[in-house]
């Protein structure tokens, strides 16, 4: 995608060859700010500290973590202790332990000399490979937006809904959620977004809205409750949302609050979708509501904003009383019997075991 008309991935090699570029999130939206990481360690903090965020991106920060440290030290204790400490910075999202597992088994048995080469080289598949799925997602998801815009006699605007950020900023390059979106308006489709705000973090009205308003997508962000009453008065054609982890029989685990817009589009006849590439199944488990870990994040999070003053600065502001109490659960799980279809790479599916096997035979 395009800043100010320069193509950006969210994830780079830097001109030295070995340094990992990336985009400050918490800079956004006021400030557009890259940075390197020039050690495992400051790839660990940038993924716990949401520098970088979205389950594909963290995933191929992890990648170019383990790569940075074959490059200092190629032996097996490095190896494992760099895949401990940044394995355990995001427990939820699948994709961090999948991209660091692809990683290390490449580097199984492998001689030191050629470690460090060959973790950046399968850093960098993993990085183009989430580009093309992310893509293939778009174009799959594409197809549902221009049945809808059939539907209503191609005379309207298609309205959909979103929570959290799923655009190119959690990904490498184009999203999950928001890359039909982005096929659809460069088709000529007129859609307009409402973009959840997305509490504690704000990743939607700070990300999805900068992302959306960059590209020119008309959207209008709301707060994180609107939702249901947007529905109830037919305002919302379609919500379409990531996912951090779903299992095989079809649960998805999102930003927290996704659950409850499940509920309200359930309740409404709003179709609920939910885009995600193969690296984001968990084939492992069932039930998601039992077995997936939720994180727990710092009460800061919640008790504190920052925002720009009516001068330019950019300050943290306390929001809640002296001595209250916060607890910041970063995700809530939908279950399967809720999500109207899953878009894929490999296409559109239901929920389930037998849709999901069916598009990936190999993991039935």
């Amino acid at each position: 995608m395009k800043v100010k008309g320069v193509a950006y991935r969210t994830i780079w090699v830097n001109s030295d060859g070995w340094s990992v570029g990336i985009i400050d999130q918490t800079k956004l939206p006021h400030a557009f700010v890259t940075t390197s990481l020039a050690t495992w360690e400051e790839a660990a903090h940038a993924i716990k500290a949401m520098i970088v965020r979205g389950a594909p991106l963290i995933g191929a920060t992890g990648a170019y973590g383990l790569a940075l440290a074959m490059r200092v030290d190629p032996s097996d204790a490095m190896l494992e202790k760099a895949y401990t400490v940044i394995n355990e910075t995001r427990p939820t999202a699948i994709n961090l332990k999948w991209a660091l597992d692809r990683v290390r088994n490449a580097l199984h048995n492998k001689p030191a000399s050629e470690r460090a080469a060959i973790a950046y080289r399968v850093a960098a598949e993993i990085a183009d490979d989430d580009v093309a799925t992310c893509s293939s997602i778009g174009d799959h998801g594409l197809k549902i937006i221009d049945a809808l815009y059939e539907k209503a006699g191609r005379k309207r605007t298609i309205n959909i809904l979103t929570h959290c950020n799923a655009g190119w900023l959690a990904t490498v390059d184009w999203g999950t959620a928001i890359a039909p979106i982005y096929k659809a308006h460069d088709a000529g489709i007129p859609v307009h977004v409402w973009v959840d705000e997305t509490r504690p973090r704000n990743q939607g009205a700070s990300l999805t809205a900068w992302e959306l308003n960059s590209h020119g997508v008309p959207h209008t962000v709301i707060v994180d409750n609107a939702g249901g009453h947007l529905m109830q008065h037919g305002q919302v054609d379609m919500c379409i949302v990531g996912t951090d982890r779903t299992t095989r029989e079809g649960d998805v685990c999102n930003k927290i609050g996704t659950y409850l817009k499940a509920l309200a589009a359930h309740d409404n006849g709003v179709p609920f979708y939910v885009a995600l590439p193969h690296s984001t199944i968990d084939w492992t488990i069932r039930d998601g509501v039992k077995e997936i870990p939720i994180e727990e994040r710092a009460q800061e999070e919640v008790t504190v904003m920052s925002g720009r003053t009516s001068d330019g600065e950019i300050v943290p502001v306390t929001i809640t009383p002296e001595g209250s109490k916060a607890a910041n659960f970063g995700f809530d799980v939908t279950p399967a019997r809720l999500v109207t279809g899953l878009i894929t790479e490999r296409g559109v599916c239901a929920a389930s075991e037998a849709g999901l096997t069916k598009l990936y035979p190999e993991f039935a």
